[in-house]
């Protein structure tokens, strides 16, 4: 196994016949104007208008249900009704969805497309995952004419459907201003203006979020999403949380609870008990004073909730009290942020953890109730530098312990210093967005974990 850093080289691309077809640095082009967005614009002179938002269908190999709602347009489309505005929202991954899966959540329509240029030799099958642009523009042909067509994105290797999404809108509302946010716009900026949008969001949105997000413009979710915090005070390498919220802000207890409420009273009605998804970064910092009451507050007024955290939770912060804490509260699913146990990954993650820590946290849930299935563990896989043989660690530790390893591949995300890494050996990042896909990125871009490679350490980790 080794160091994957010296698994492939960029001289080596020449001489072999890898999957991935590198493009061309592309010329500029004098049409292709930036027209950069804040927020302000819209939130403090809009008012009497129609706004339609829109989350676009996916493109990629694949994609799941892990709690998956566009929560800051939510937050968005809610500030903007609250100013007398009218406004109306197409979800294009929730209105193709198929069939019901556990906690609410959904499979959605997928269709086979072809491969971008840049994937066409990868053997994988490529999909949209949501409705079709005539499926969209039929929706569209429903709705009264928008004012402003607000857009979101969020990985950056998504821009397929955002593009897409972009032209059947302009096709079928030609005088609409379309304005286009989100991760993918706010972290690939000028890539975005090649969207066809009239602005992208090129800073974080400068207005706090309302009370909560406009969850009823769906029909029955049957979940709610919830961000108790915005950002996260630590300075993972590989994170662009910081480049996305750049200050740390906890909203008030009080508020997050008449959150909750709200959504609550939107939920479907076809069961007795409730799934909530936290959103959180870092959801357990200032757990004493914060995170506990909002605890002791949910127990309280919302006894029959089921409570996920897809994002993760930080190791080094569960201890006795918090475990018995969140077992209490209806915390069902727990994503540990782990990473890796070797000294590299650890000081990458900004040593939130350790094996001594994570040995610590792992017997105090078991103690408060978890069983190890409910354990899942994130290993992060495919980093600049990372020794495979430590990745091989990490997972039989987590197993040794009674957790579940859960394989997480690493995606060279712009604004983080292991972007500027990654960039460093493969230019073509920088102007290529498909690239970052996590999916193709260590096996068939950086070649340090081969295809093979990878499928054993997945399989390493579930059996």
């Amino acid at each position: 196994m080794g160091n994957a850093a010296n698994a492939c080289h960029r001289t080596s691309w020449a001489e072999s016949s890898l999957p991935v077809s590198f493009p061309q640095k592309p010329k500029p082009h004098m049409t292709e104007v930036l027209k950069p967005w804040s927020g302000t614009v819209l939130t403090n002179n809009v008012r009497s208008k129609t706004i339609l938002g829109i989350n676009p269908p996916v493109h990629d190999f694949a994609w799941f249900d892990l709690w998956s709602k566009p929560l800051g347009l939510l937050y968005i489309l809610e500030f903007l009704r609250s100013m007398d505005n009218d406004v109306y929202l197409i979800d294009s991954l929730y209105e193709a969805r198929t069939e019901a899966l556990s906690f609410g959540r959904w499979k959605v329509k997928k269709e086979k497309i072809c491969k971008p240029e840049v994937y066409r030799n990868i053997p994988r099958h490529y999909y949209r995952f949501g409705l079709s642009p005539q499926e969209l523009e039929a929706r569209l042909a429903e709705l009264p004419k928008p004012d402003y067509i607000l857009v979101t994105s969020a990985m950056t290797y998504w821009y397929g459907g955002v593009f897409e999404t972009i032209e059947s809108a302009g096709k079928v509302f030609p005088e609409a201003k379309i304005i286009l946010g989100g991760a993918y716009a706010m972290l690939c900026p000028e890539h975005a203006s090649k969207s066809g949008a009239d602005y992208i969001q090129t800073e974080p949105f400068d207005k706090f979020f309302p009370a909560h997000p406009a969850i009823d413009m769906y029909e029955k979710p049957g979940y709610g999403v919830v961000m108790t915090s915005y950002g996260c005070p630590m300075s993972c390498q590989y994170c662009a949380s910081k480049k996305l919220f750049p200050d740390f802000r906890q909203r008030p207890v009080e508020d997050v609870i008449e959150d909750i409420r709200f959504q609550l009273s939107v939920l479907s009605t076809n069961t007795t008990w409730h799934n909530i998804a936290f959103y959180d970064d870092a959801l357990l910092l200032n757990k004493s004073d914060r995170f506990y009451p909002l605890c002791e507050a949910i127990m309280r007024e919302f006894p029959r909730l089921t409570l996920h955290t897809p994002n993760g939770l930080h190791v080094s912060q569960i201890d006795e009290e918090c475990a018995e804490m969140l077992f209490r509260t209806g915390f069902h699913t727990l994503r540990l942020s782990l990473e890796g146990v070797d000294d590299y990954t650890e000081y990458l993650s900004d040593d939130k953890t350790g094996k001594s820590g994570y040995e610590h946290t792992m017997k105090a849930l078991k103690n408060a109730g978890y069983s190890d299935e409910r354990l899942e563990t994130y290993i992060l896989v495919g980093l600049p530098g990372q020794n495979t043989d430590d990745i091989l660690r990490s997972i039989d530790y987590v197993k040794s312990l009674g957790g579940k390893p859960k394989i997480t591949e690493f995606s060279p995300i712009p604004g983080t210093k292991m972007f500027e890494l990654a960039l460093k050996y493969f230019p073509e990042l920088a102007y290529e967005p498909l690239l970052h896909n996590n999916t193709i990125y260590a096996p068939w871009v950086s070649c340090s974990i081969p295809p093979k490679m990878m499928q054993y350490f997945k399989d390493r980790a579930n059996y």
